[in-house]
């Protein structure tokens, strides 16, 4: 990925700062969707016992994998990026969601955008290898080939067998993490995509795609985690691609709930200025 500096974040907020021990006490709501654990130096070491290549001083890794997050929290998306880096396959999981996140929102140039997410199915890649049994392992690499399928075309995508693959590592988000919101999202957005792209029948038959299980795991990740943007906005998404304006008005009423919804970081308030566009 090139070293030029990356667009800034636009809705700088103290707020959005954790310092100290402030992070530790709001993990588990800026952690609601995605079920990461906190990275103190006893997760660290259990990490470090999986797989002993990845490093030696727990303590040390764990103080640079928090300050990641915080980066990542307050919108330094490079900063916290190049740290997870830096970490190897213990801050991918960081590294991915910040370039994700910034390259979704704040990436203007298609061709950018596509090169980035194809460097983080490379570097999801190596996470898995490094760490199978971590559910973020899986999860992050769904994520990235789904964003690289978005930034490809949908059709393009299942010629490549991507949408397999995606439907694969989400699988294995789920067993391993039966309540991962953000998998529960991902997932029903997978049926919907395929769904709006062959149609239904096809769907079904190709892919065990079908809209009821679209609006099912959609759900399921609403009543999980009801406090956050991205959740309604993906169900106002999902229902969009499955419906149109048939159910136009729950769409803009899901838009309408993240909107209104006030951010917790720097992901949540690009999320929400997102669904205040839609609906403005």
């Amino acid at each position: 990925m090139a070293k030029k500096n990356w667009a800034a974040f636009p809705h700088k907020d103290k707020s959005y700062d954790y310092p100290g021990d402030k992070l530790a006490k709001a993990w588990p709501r800026l952690h609601a969707g995605d079920l990461e654990p906190y990275p103190d130096e006893k997760y660290v070491a259990s990490l470090l016992k999986a797989n002993p290549k990845l490093g030696k001083d727990s303590a040390s890794i764990a103080n640079q994998l928090q300050d990641a997050w915080r980066d990542f929290h307050r919108g330094e998306f490079q900063q916290a990026y190049e740290a997870g880096v830096a970490l190897k396959a213990i801050g991918a999981s960081v590294a991915i969601k910040a370039a994700g996140i910034h390259a979704a929102y704040l990436v203007d140039d298609e061709d950018a955008r596509t090169k980035r997410y194809e460097d983080l199915v490379r570097l999801s890649d190596e996470a898995l290898i490094a760490l199978p049994s971590l559910a973020n392992s899986h999860y992050r690499r769904a994520y990235a080939m789904g964003r690289l399928s978005q930034s490809i075309s949908i059709a393009k995508a299942l010629a490549q067998g991507l949408a397999g693959k995606v439907r694969e590592s989400l699988d294995a988000t789920l067993k391993l993490a039966p309540k991962h919101a953000e998998a529960m999202t991902a997932l029903g957005l997978y049926h919907a995509e395929i769904v709006d792209k062959v149609g239904g029948m096809l769907a079904k038959l190709t892919y065990g795609a079908n809209a009821s299980d679209a609006e099912k795991h959609l759900k399921g990740s609403l009543k999980l985690t009801p406090a956050s943007p991205i959740a309604w906005i993906e169900y106002g998404n999902g229902l969009l691609l499955l419906y149109g304006e048939k159910r136009e008005d729950e769409v803009a009423e899901a838009y309408d709930k993240a909107a209104r919804l006030k951010p917790q970081d720097a992901m949540e308030a690009l999320d929400a200025n997102w669904a205040r566009e839609q609906i403005e």
